[in-house]
């Protein structure tokens, strides 16, 4: 058994990580943060775990723990891991260490924790950097191909993600009234995930010196990602399916479908669905995930299954929304 501690417990991406980790049978929680409710009990901010954990949102973590999931907002987990033990280890749910140039703090250096592509890394790490979300998404849609050196053009990207990315802030461009019946753009060919995106081409194929165009949508949905994306590819598409499949067979959370695929299939799981389509010479790889699970909190304890050598799929094994 291993004792956790949580940081930002309030937020969605807690919520989906204190569900998970209560009836995981490897690990105890032993003390969850929320600096804007400590001394309140828990589930009166998650209502959805009622009856399920008889704690209080402590204002501080304790050292009495062997692993932090710190799940606060982007751009804070430095000032966190100042008063954080080095004896305990760290996953970080925000960007501030995913890219390799942000990687170190003081006498910690954190890995990417995306499994399908550095799971003997995550196995000798002590700090993860989980991925982003849409990242996860287009990374895990084009890592067979650039394991094989097959980018060799632009990549065209279009993904859409529900108002739980955003976090529980309340804006003009996030509540109900606007985005209910309703869908919209945002960072056009610019979001911070594409670095992440970038970073792992380079690692798998060095000599990429293709485009990424990446429109991202606001959806009128609250939780779930699907992405689209083409590029141009010279081989049979007979030879890509055995690519990917050769790629993910050992990997289990990932799944190829021949049917076309929709969000209500990976919602409330880790799981990640991919379904390939061949058109004139484009590969076109249509993706989905829970965005709060594997894209956040269900990654993020893989990771620490990996870490720890638990079975990979301990506590995880979540049964989807279906129809």
């Amino acid at each position: 058994m291993i004792n956790i501690g949580i940081i930002g417990g309030a937020g969605y991406t807690a919520n989906e990580l204190i569900k998970i980790l209560i009836n995981h049978p490897k690990v105890k929680i032993k003390t969850i943060v929320s600096t804007t409710y400590p001394g309140i009990p828990i589930e009166n901010i998650h209502k959805d775990i009622i009856g399920e954990i008889n704690k209080l949102f402590s204002s501080e973590i304790t050292d009495d723990i062997d692993l932090l999931f710190i799940c606060i907002g982007h751009g804070h987990s430095q000032k966190i891991l100042k008063t954080i033990s080095s004896k305990i280890n760290v996953i970080d749910l925000s960007n501030d260490f995913r890219i390799n140039k942000n990687s170190i703090f003081k006498n910690r250096i954190f890995k990417y924790g995306l499994p399908e592509l550095n799971k003997n890394i995550i196995k000798k790490s002590n700090n993860i950097a989980n991925p982003g979300c849409f990242s996860t998404a287009i990374q895990l849609s084009i890592l067979p191909l650039a394991k094989k050196n097959l980018l060799k053009t632009n990549i065209h990207i279009s993904a859409i993600t529900g108002s739980t990315g955003a976090g529980r802030m309340n804006n003009d461009k996030l509540n109900f009234s606007l985005r209910n019946n309703n869908i919209s753009t945002y960072n056009l060919f610019n979001h911070k995930h594409i670095n992440e995106v970038r970073q792992t081409i380079n690692k798998l194929q060095k000599k990429y010196y293709g485009k990424i165009y990446f429109i991202p949508y606001r959806g009128c949905f609250s939780r779930g990602i699907i992405s689209t994306l083409y590029t141009n590819i010279e081989i049979s598409f007979d030879e890509i399916k055995k690519i990917y499949y050769n790629f993910y067979k050992k990997n289990p959370f990932i799944f190829l479908s021949e049917k076309e695929i929709h969000l209500k299939q990976v919602i409330n799981t880790n799981k990640c669905i991919l379904h390939l389509n061949y058109n004139k010479n484009k590969l076109i790889i249509t993706s989905i995930i829970d965005n709060l699970i594997k894209g956040a909190s269900g990654q993020a304890v893989q990771n620490m299954n990996i870490m720890y050598n638990f079975e990979e799929t301990c506590g995880l094994k979540l049964k989807p929304m279906g129809l």
